[in-house]
């Protein structure tokens, strides 16, 4: 007895051992060997900058807009800081009335029409010319050294066909995305209403043959389309993605018959004084720039990225460059209009006076820079003007009326 239990124990004994048990758990980085434990760490150097684009453009505005405009940077930085104001661009080809009312509804108003009807509230006259607008004076200046004159009247020819609703002056409120009609057309586009004065400046008469040289993303594009008075308009843009939008744009806001007058295209705008010189009635060129806003908001595209220094180094020579093409595409006694979204002199005044140099060296060109202080005058209640610009004008973010930057500038060819 004792024998076949001492077996029988054995035999459980050798079951037992042969059952595999299981093996403890163990952290799975216990065989991870230390050299290869850290190989995704990031580099930090070419992924992340140490210092953001955005604060390393404030820093260079510190230093540069702080010298340039003094005691008026402080409020100009806070501008910059904040939201943007918007403007909503009315569609003519829709239900205008309707849209109007509905924006009417939420206090919202023309700052275009509003400005004309101050103007004849503060001089009765204006009444009486207004049926004869008169544009602002223009005056011939030297090569090397462009001077604007005062304006002989103060009347300024405006179109009617422009409609851009915006909030009071210190009112916040947000305009709704526009919604698409019963024929699918948007019936207003958003924009920084600021982008509006250089349409309003370049001043397009009926018939006319008008090239924006830089069209994209298509909201001035889009005004110039709204006076009803383009024969013909060219709308370029070097990059091809953003030719696409143009097109999206215009698929969005026009019936298809409209589209035929409006021919795009994603040449090299530096050369289309040689493609069509001698052109246009009407030229607007909204050149690349540093895009102050934006680059202090968003680090995306941000034109202080480290790796776009020789980029934006080169600005200028690139905005002289178009300026000249665009000037060389107009008819002689044609006017073009320069345009950018930044606060600084080196692409706004410079560009426009080297540019009128090199146009009287390499080609006898004959430039008249117009003094626009009409526009400062007339659309005083709905922007912040910058009173000590040279040429052209520069409309300031300010927190209670936070459009812009923009400056535009307005030159005649006489020959």
């Amino acid at each position: 007895m004792a024998a076949a239990r001492t077996a029988s124990g054995k035999g459980l004994l050798l079951q037992l051992l042969r059952k595999e048990a299981p093996l403890p758990t163990v952290p799975s980085f216990a065989f991870v060997p230390r050299r290869h434990r850290h190989a995704q760490k990031k580099k930090w150097a070419s992924t992340t900058p140490r210092v953001p684009c955005t604060r390393r453009a404030l820093r260079v505005f510190d230093m540069t807009y702080g010298v340039q405009f003094g005691s008026l940077w402080p409020s100009i930085r806070i501008g910059l800081l904040s939201e943007q104001k918007c403007g909503a661009l009315i569609n003519n080809y829709c239900d205008a009335q309707k849209i109007t009312q509905e924006l009417e509804e939420m206090q919202a108003a023309d700052f275009i029409w509003e400005s004309g009807k101050a103007e004849q509230d503060r001089d009765p006259a204006a009444e009486q010319g207004a049926s004869e607008p008169e544009s602002c004076s223009e005056t011939q200046t030297e090569p090397s050294e462009p001077q604007a004159q005062p304006p002989h009247s103060p009347f300024i020819s405006i179109s009617p066909n422009i409609k851009c609703y915006t909030f009071p002056k210190g009112d916040i409120s947000l305009f709704h995305p526009a919604r698409p009609d019963m024929l699918g057309v948007l019936g207003y586009y958003l924009l920084d209403a600021a982008s509006v004065l250089p349409v309003l400046a370049l001043n397009v008469q009926p018939g006319n043959l008008v090239l924006d040289l830089c069209a994209a993303p298509g909201g001035k594009m889009l005004a110039l389309l709204q006076t009803g008075c383009c024969r013909q308009l060219a709308a370029n843009d070097l990059s091809v993605s953003r030719t696409c939008r143009l097109r999206q744009v215009l698929h969005s806001y026009l019936p298809e018959e409209l589209s035929e007058i409006v021919r795009i295209t994603s040449w090299d705008g530096r050369k289309w004084g040689d493609l069509e010189m001698n052109t246009y009635d009407r030229v607007l060129v909204d050149v690349p720039c540093t895009n102050d806003r934006h680059s202090v908001i968003e680090e995306d595209n941000n034109m202080f990225n480290p790796m776009r220094k020789g980029e934006r180094q080169m600005l200028p020579m690139l905005q002289v460059e178009l300026l000249v093409a665009g000037i060389l595409a107009a008819k002689p006694g044609g006017d073009v209009v320069y345009s950018t979204c930044s606060l600084s002199q080196l692409q706004n005044e410079y560009v426009v006076e080297r540019a009128v140099e090199l146009l009287a060296i390499q080609h006898d060109i004959s430039i008249q820079v117009e003094d626009l202080s009409c526009f400062r005058k007339r659309f005083q209640n709905t922007f912040s003007f910058y009173p000590d610009c040279r040429l052209g004008e520069l409309i300031l973010p300010h927190l209670t009326a936070n459009f812009g930057p923009m400056y535009f500038c307005k030159l005649h060819r006489l020959n």
